[in-house]
């Protein structure tokens, strides 16, 4: 035992490796009681036997174990979301990422990721999937992989233990957005548009998501440097889109009157359709629902991302060309060859779409 000046008690240990005097520390008094100093002792002298170094030994022991702390699966998830923002992904897309990686695999976040087998990664799933959220199990499974993925070509896992796995969760029930489809019916919902009470600007935004055929999300977000008056022409940039590809739209006489109606004149202001209890925050992401359902629809009978549905239905049925259609809706071709060769954007004739089915919303609020 070395007693120092300041009055603490530390274990040492001299010894000799390879002629050479060494001294091994075991630990501070009362930290360390006798017996385990002895202890201590015993498994350096057996070390000694065997021809090896315990202090290079003892090393190496620290150094397994933080690397067994690095290689954990909640450490490697936290890695693979830090990944995921320097990609730009959207705010909504990681917080879907960090509930699932950082709360509901929560079991997994102290295994080594090595050790960790397809039985306990299906056993985790499967809970979920019973108590009938079949769709997470599902996306919990694709999250869990891709994890495992970044382990894998960072030399901390020799394999993805969800590959065996793919097939043993239940299919999550499809069910389409809730959308109108009939003519007269929508016509109606447009005149409801014009008598509704509440505040004007999410009708607005309503009405501009309908005549751009996007996403409930892209027009809460969309700001005046995204357009182009002169040409009339929104991008939506690559992060806002669900597929991560910039869009750029061709806007309508009505579609244009929208944005030049609702244009901020505040110099730091960039929301064309703001929150309604500040101009520079979003609308909420559950504005137009809230909407629709005080106007006395169902989410049985119409919700806001069902306008796209909506929109292609009538445009199908009225013989418009499918593929300018499926452009002016972003969709990205099922085939690959196509989706990479085919570099058409159907620009022009996208343009006299937008024109043609703003006219046709107008004639529906008119007489249908």
């Amino acid at each position: 035992m070395l007693v120092n000046r300041s009055g603490s008690k530390l274990w040492r240990q001299k010894y000799r490796h390879l002629g050479k005097e060494r001294l091994l520390s075991h630990g501070q008094y009362p930290d360390v009681t006798l017996a385990q100093a002895r202890q201590k002792r015993d498994e350096a002298r057996a070390q000694l036997a065997e021809g090896k170094d315990p202090a290079v030994e003892k090393k190496l022991a620290q150094i397994n174990a933080e690397t067994q702390a690095r290689t954990t699966f909640k450490h490697i998830a936290e890695e693979y979301i830090d990944n995921m923002e320097e990609r730009g992904r959207a705010p909504a897309t990681m917080v879907k990422k960090r509930w699932i990686l950082l709360d509901l695999a929560a079991p997994l976040h102290r295994r080594p990721i090595n050790e960790i087998t397809s039985a306990e990664v299906l056993y985790l799933l499967k809970a979920i999937e019973k108590s009938g959220r079949r769709e997470t199990a599902k996306k919990m499974r694709s999250e869990i992989s891709a994890v495992f993925r970044l382990a894998v070509v960072t030399l901390r896992a020799e394999g993805d233990p969800t590959s065996a796995i793919k097939d043993a969760l239940i299919p999550p029930r499809v069910k389409s957005r809730a959308a109108i489809i009939d003519e007269k019916k929508f016509g109606q919902l447009l005149r409801d548009f014009e008598e509704y009470t509440g505040w004007r600007i999410i009708i607005e935004a309503l009405t501009f998501q309908i005549l751009t055929m996007t996403r409930p999300g892209e027009v809460r977000g969309a700001k005046k440097q995204e357009f182009d008056l002169n040409k009339r022409t929104w991008t939506i940039p690559a992060e806002r889109m669900k597929m991560r590809r910039e869009h750029v739209i061709p806007l309508s006489d009505q579609a244009l009157k929208i944005v030049e109606g609702n244009w901020p004149e505040i110099e730091d202001v960039d929301l064309i359709f703001p929150s309604l209890v500040s101009n520079r925050k979003w609308l909420s992401e559950n504005a137009f629902n809230s909407a629709l359902r005080r106007m006395g629809y169902t989410k049985e009978e119409v919700t806001a991302h069902g306008f796209r549905a909506t929109a292609s239905t009538i445009l199908n049925s009225r013989s418009f060309d499918p593929e300018v259609i499926e452009a002016a809706l972003a969709h990205q071709d099922k085939n690959q060859i196509r989706r990479t060769y085919n570099r058409a954007t159907y620009f022009e004739q996208r343009l006299k779409l937008m024109q043609d089915w703003a006219d046709l919303m107008d004639r529906f609020s008119e007489y249908c």
